[in-house]
């Protein structure tokens, strides 16, 4: 049903959190005592959301349930991990053989091998290391990339999330007054990060070749590397334009310049060899996390015979007590050999492009303008009429009608990621058609809720952000 026009947003949003405490009595029982001792209540703080934290129990197959007792439809995938699902059968027996047979030696494993291996062949980069976390692998590539060149200059995308390690935590931004003039970007470091890190980047929009170029030609011989996400992942998902990616490829080329790509999030979820097999495009570098390990802490990078030398030679230690744990080589030998095989991505896209096409046409019945992506495990719906190509576009666009999203979603058994505007689901192999349905029912209450607003919505495209 419509809603009259004294009714807004905010109070769309009020209302749907109202829901959600009330029905989060235990959450917010175990949210009250750890902020005790935790701060904020949470883990990590990208945990905390308006206008609770949501505290899990448990996960089985494509359902996690809550510490009410409330079961969801988990798209969610912890922030993307997830591909494999809860408790998967092959991972489960892997991760049991395994640590009845010692869980640390901080010496290598049988499967560390065969792990390498399956990653050669699928990224098509021959050698491979170890950690445990998307932010410890680029944090190697931007050593690799020093170390190697002697330089000290490293590209970024502008708003580009790669860990919070002092080189990547730069120019992430909340509000387009941040920005700066196209032409020369801010170089403006996160909280606890100095200026004089985040001078030793340089930042370009994605999808624009030119500025690429501009920045190569001023600092020629002074660029040791470009960090890029093959598709943006904090903004939706924005793919690379015809051409991008080649072109990237070129110019590092020709400007000497080592090019790694950051796959920890779209690595072994859009593709099974990631956005480097889907694109065609071969870096020097590939980092990869999350998906990886089937859900333990992982990560890895891989590069040429090249960049790895470095590695052998001893020009780059790269290091970890818990780098190979047997327990993750284990669970990401399981993960590549027996859950994320070729066949199931075509599965996994189809039932997004279910969700897709069916959310758009919902909310198209309430004249409300949408647009999306879905590559393999990964998809998105964002409400805006058209497109974003880069961060700054991306910018333009509501959080206040995400939130809602994200409330509607949860209060009806679908967990999305808390940050709605910019994270994408995370689809895995044991969803089926009756979650995608789900889920395209929840944005038609979403469309539904917001056809009242008719005009006064469109003019939250420009706001970015709510109270």
């Amino acid at each position: 049903m419509g809603l009259g026009s004294d009714v807004s947003l905010d109070d769309l949003i009020r209302r749907e959190e109202a829901v959600f405490v009330a029905r989060m009595g235990k959450t917010a029982e175990l949210w009250q005592r750890a902020q005790r001792s935790m701060p904020g209540g949470v883990c990590s703080s990208w945990a905390s959301s308006r206008p609770l934290p949501v505290w899990v129990s448990h996960g089985e197959g494509a359902y996690v349930w809550d510490a009410d007792g409330t079961r969801y439809a988990d798209m969610h995938g912890g922030y993307g991990v997830n591909a494999v699902g809860h408790a998967n059968p092959a991972v489960v027996r892997a991760v049991q053989d395994r640590v009845a047979r010692g869980t640390h030696f901080a010496q290598p494993t049988e499967d560390a091998i065969h792990v390498a291996e399956a990653l050669a062949q699928r990224f098509g980069l021959p050698q491979w290391r170890f950690g445990n976390s998307g932010t410890e692998m680029t944090m190697d590539a931007f050593h690799l990339m020093r170390a190697i060149t002697g330089r000290k200059l490293v590209v970024k995308i502008e708003g580009t999330y790669h860990g919070h390690h002092d080189s990547a935590m730069v120019s992430i931004f909340r509000s387009a007054a941040q920005l700066g003039p196209l032409h020369e970007p801010h170089r403006v470091p996160g909280p606890g990060v100095v200026q004089e890190m985040a001078d030793l980047l340089r930042i370009v929009p994605f999808n624009d070749l030119p500025a690429l170029e501009r920045v190569l030609e001023q600092h020629r011989g002074q660029i040791a590397g470009m960090i890029v996400e093959p598709m943006m992942m904090n903004a939706g998902i924005i793919p690379p334009q015809p051409g991008y990616l080649e072109g990237v490829r070129q110019m590092t080329r020709d400007y000497g310049v080592l090019l790694a790509f950051d796959e920890v999030k779209t690595g072994l979820v859009v593709d099974w060899g990631g956005a480097t097999r889907l694109f065609g495009v071969t870096p020097d570098i590939v980092c990869l996390a999350k998906a990886l390990g089937g859900g333990l802490p992982c990560g890895a990078i891989g590069g040429t015979e090249e960049v790895m030398s470095a590695i052998t030679d001893g020009r780059y230690d790269q290091i970890g007590t818990f780098n190979g744990n047997p327990l993750t080589m284990a669970a990401a030998r399981a993960t590549l050999a027996e859950v994320l095989t070729p066949d199931v991505y075509e599965r996994a896209e189809a039932l997004g492009e279910r969700m897709l096409a069916g959310s758009i046409a919902a909310l198209a019945t309430h004249g409300q303008p949408s647009y999306g992506k879905v590559h393999g495990f990964k998809g998105s719906v964002v409400f805006h009429d058209r497109p974003a190509r880069n961060y700054r576009e991306f910018l333009a666009i509501s959080t206040a009608v995400s939130h809602l999203h994200f409330l509607v979603q949860f209060n009806n058994g679908v967990f999305l990621p808390p940050w709605g505007k910019s994270e994408s689901w995370t689809l895995s192999v044991a969803h089926g058609e009756v979650d995608a349905d789900q889920y395209v029912a929840n944005v038609a209450r979403l469309g539904e809720l917001v056809a009242g607003l008719g005009d006064r919505l469109s003019t939250l495209f420009a706001t970015g952000s709510f109270n």
